[in-house]
């Protein structure tokens, strides 16, 4: 959610089981994006080195646009994760896709979600549906983020520290009948 070029992300995302409550207590609130489906593509060498080092790179298609992204290791102040995020446009998505190959990346992960976006408080509020659940992104300064979520009834506290991609590797382990990739089915 960090806008183009921009070099820190601080958020936090929490689980809700009704987002349509969430979206009442947004009302009034400036409306980013409606409704759209974000596809991601996490991408690693064959040594799994981003993975061992907690960084991640990313290539996202939304919207009819496609962002790669470079996040760096997270660090945690108290709920609110912070690190390091790269983020710019890429006018071909599948071509950027054959040079990340061709440089040694493989696609190691894909996740799904429908996303909607609003200005809350000073933050960036996601509300996003995956198929394992549905959860609020707040992207903002720390203090913010957290006054932001209460604001909307929610608990910092049950903030996840996980990723979607650490989120859907824990689902797997308790159900392995999951695919592989976190994507919606047709």
């Amino acid at each position: 959610m960090t806008a183009p070029g921009s070099s820190e992300e601080s958020e936090i995302k929490i689980p809700v089981p009704d987002l349509p409550a969430v979206r009442r207590r947004l009302s009034g609130a400036e409306r980013l994006s409606g409704i759209h489906l974000e596809s991601n593509v996490l991408f690693d060498d064959a040594a799994g080195r981003l993975l061992a080092s907690g960084t991640a790179l990313r290539l996202r298609r939304a919207r009819g646009r496609a962002l790669v992204t470079f996040k760096g290791r997270a660090a945690f102040e108290g709920a609110v994760k912070r690190r390091e995020e790269l983020e710019t446009e890429v006018a071909d998505a599948a071509t950027f896709e054959r040079v990340l190959e061709r440089l040694g990346f493989v696609p190691k992960f894909r996740y799904d979600k429908r996303r909607e976006e609003f200005r809350f408080a000073g933050c960036v509020v996601a509300l996003d549906e995956t198929p394992i659940g549905t959860f609020v992104e707040i992207e903002g300064e720390p203090s913010a983020i957290e006054a932001a979520a209460t604001d909307l009834g929610l608990d910092p506290r049950h903030a996840v520290r996980d990723s979607y991609a650490g989120l859907y590797r824990r689902a797997r382990e308790s159900d392995p009948s999951l695919p592989p990739d976190m994507v919606f089915q047709a």
